[in-house]
């Protein structure tokens, strides 16, 4: 097997320029004016010779400056996810800076790691779509004073920067179309809430708009994901309790909307038949499914940017108090939720 051929330091296309490596770096730092024509066309030629390429890892701390940023995602499967970090890349390429993507699987544990690992890779800053930080992890954030945003998930009692959906304003007009179409019985699906404010919000969203209509009967049900034959048996129980009723469910974001259509196949309930149906998030299978499934639309990928732009914001030194910036969904209306004929 041939050994690979040594990289080409700074040196090398100093030796090969005829001239010190203070030079180099001074063309290679934008200081070229400096530099004589005929010193800086060596230089030119020894760095395509050599195929020399440096290190930005190295000029950058050499400055102080890594220009990497952090994001730790909660969920890379999730769709919202992968848009939420096309915006966040995109405005990383444009400002100059480069993304390391850290997934947490939604586990707490790997939450605290990546943590650890970004900060030994000084990123200036973090973007975060938290999953539940214990308090330890908190209070490591807190005082490295590292610039960073939340994304979609708050952390209680902690001061940072969010960037998210409006949930309430999206959760009304949501409901407020299953109104407007004849539901009498809605059912509002998620999982459990514990401290996720994004299903809490939605939740309680659901709740008031309904308060204003003593006439629709409305509940709630809190169901882990891949847990099938309960999700079925809720389904069922629902729809049999509200017998003569024109039914609907609410789905609290995208995972959960499939697994509810898969759920509701099996039980023989037909969206857009006999229950309507409605999630969060928009996916590309919600226009295929049968009569096509409506959505509540989250614009993710401004999301991801706009957290970028805050974070930037804060590595510029920006001392403006902590803030939530809320974006406003789109409802995608479908045959999963039109007004329906009792079977």
């Amino acid at each position: 097997m041939k050994n690979r051929p040594a990289r080409a330091t700074i040196s090398d296309v100093a030796n090969a320029a005829k001239t010190g490596k203070t030079s180099v770096s001074r063309y290679l730092n934008g200081e070229q004016h400096l530099l004589s024509p005929d010193l800086k066309t060596r230089i030119e030629q020894a760095i395509a010779e050599l195929h020399y390429q440096p290190s930005q890892m190295a000029r950058g701390l050499k400055r102080g400056r890594t220009r990497l940023i952090g994001l730790i995602i909660a969920d890379i499967t999730n769709p919202y996810s992968v848009d939420v970090m096309c915006g966040i890349e995109a405005a990383c390429r444009a400002r100059g800076f480069t993304l390391l993507m850290c997934n947490t699987n939604n586990e707490v544990d790997l939450e605290q790691h990546y943590l650890q690992l970004l900060s030994s890779y000084q990123v200036e800053g973090v973007v975060v779509n938290a999953v539940g930080m214990r308090e330890e992890a908190l209070n490591r954030l807190q005082q490295s004073l590292l610039p960073m945003v939340l994304i979609d998930r708050k952390i209680p009692d902690f001061a940072c920067d969010v960037v998210g959906l409006n949930n309430p304003e999206a959760a009304d007009i949501a409901t407020r179309h299953l109104v407007d179409n004849g539901y009498e019985a809605l059912l509002f699906l998620s999982e459990p809430i514990g401290s996720v404010n994004t299903r809490r919000e939605r939740l309680q969203a659901f709740r008031q708009t309904l308060s204003a209509f003593p006439e629709i009967a409305y509940e709630n049900s809190e169901l882990p994901l891949n847990q099938p034959t309960q999700l079925e048996a809720a389904l069922r129980d629902f729809h049999q309790r509200h017998s003569g009723k024109r039914c609907a469910v609410m789905a609290a974001n995208g995972a959960l909307t499939l697994q509810v259509a898969r759920a509701m196949q099996r039980v023989g309930l037909r969206w857009g038949e006999n229950i309507g149906l409605l999630g969060f998030d928009e996916l590309e299978w919600a226009a295929l499914a049968g009569p096509g499934i409506t959505t509540l639309q989250q614009p993710t990928w401004q999301i991801g940017y706009a957290a970028l732009e805050r974070v930037l914001e804060r590595i510029e030194g920006s001392e403006l108090p902590v803030t939530e910036q809320v974006f406003s969904g789109k409802l995608i209306v479908r045959g999963s939720s039109q007004r329906l004929s009792l079977l």
